[in-house]
């Protein structure tokens, strides 16, 4: 399977390579806006250097992993889906949800492979929890909480990306960190999900955007969910506090990131489950995604689920007058 990364300078670039070498893709080429920072990356990776965008277009790969501005990506990304070529889209995608959700109808239009990398789909607990229910031994989601909270809004600044933290650009830490929590909760929710409670705030940095956000959503059967967002994790290194906590009738899951268990009442079992670190989940996404390209399957995370959890950001937003 061969692979082009384009967009090299994405702070998750370096993960998605690691990904597909995980996968034993080959990467076919290494593009950027910036042409010397995609040339750097690709000589100190040993990797093929693209210049040009519309030579990914007109000798295509396998598949194009798409990463970068949100103010170039949508245009670049229409015309991957009008070549006809499967597209991995990163995100931020676009800077406003009707940009994601013209890419959304053109990709319906054209019947267009588009996948979406949220690896925290492919984590220890949701994993273990979509194995139960295969088994008919989960039974009805109770509540869950998912958190993701990384540290202060200056290390985008550091990395080279500091439009992550302009509001009108990347958002705050619900819009950039915060849907993944949001499409876990809208990928086990039993019919419409809607808002119960929001907070979005800046509690310590007082920069443009919030550091800290907190969602309480229930779904249409009851079941509640929790998902809390921020850059208040006193570290700039990678990683912070992280944990996501699946409450079914039957078990308990929770994954801590490092460690993850599983506690079922109809066995009386608490298990340790395989770990996968999050920043490593990339792997577990891009093997999933290259096997469904090489059945012809639709991808387990869609375009169409990436609107889907940002319409009910911006449904968050609007709440809290943002």
């Amino acid at each position: 399977m061969k692979i082009v990364l384009a967009g090299s300078s994405h702070w998750h670039a370096e993960m998605h390579l690691d990904a597909a070498h995980s996968c034993d893709a080959e990467i076919a080429g290494i593009w950027d806006e910036g042409t010397e920072h995609a040339r750097r990356f690709a000589t100190r990776h040993h990797l093929p250097f693209i210049a040009d965008f519309a030579k990914i277009l007109s000798s295509p790969p396998d598949v194009i992993l798409l990463m970068g501005h949100p103010s170039t990506v949508p245009a670049r990304a229409r015309a991957v889906i009008e070549a006809g070529i499967p597209l991995i889209l990163e995100k931020p995608a676009a800077s406003s949800t009707g940009a994601l959700a013209a890419l959304r109808d053109l990709a319906r239009q054209h019947r267009a492979f588009v996948s979406v990398p949220l690896p925290n789909r492919f984590g220890p607990a949701v994993t273990a929890f979509e194995r139960l229910r295969q088994q008919g031994r989960a039974g009805a989601v109770a509540h869950c909480q998912f958190r993701l909270v990384n540290g202060p809004p200056q290390r985008y600044a550091a990395e080279g990306v500091a439009w992550v933290v302009d509001p009108a650009i990347g958002g705050g830490a619900l819009r950039n960190l915060g849907i993944h929590g949001v499409d876990a909760a809208l990928s086990l929710a039993t019919g419409r999900l809607g808002l119960k409670a929001v907070s979005i705030e800046n509690r310590i940095h007082r920069a443009p955007v919030e550091d800290h956000a907190l969602l309480v959503l229930e779904d249409s059967a009851g079941a509640l969910f929790v998902v809390e967002a921020g850059y208040t994790f006193a570290s700039m290194r990678p990683g912070g506090d992280f944990e996501w906590r699946i409450v079914s009738e039957n078990a308990t899951l929770i994954d801590y990131g490092d460690r993850a268990i599983c506690a079922t009442l109809d066995d009386g079992a608490i298990v340790d489950l395989p770990i996968e670190l999050p920043a490593t989940r990339y792997r577990l996404c891009m093997s999933d995604t290259l096997s469904r390209l090489t059945r012809k399957a639709p991808p387990a995370i869609s375009i169409d689920d990436y609107v889907a959890a940002m319409s009910l950001i911006d449904a968050a937003y609007e709440k809290t007058g943002r």
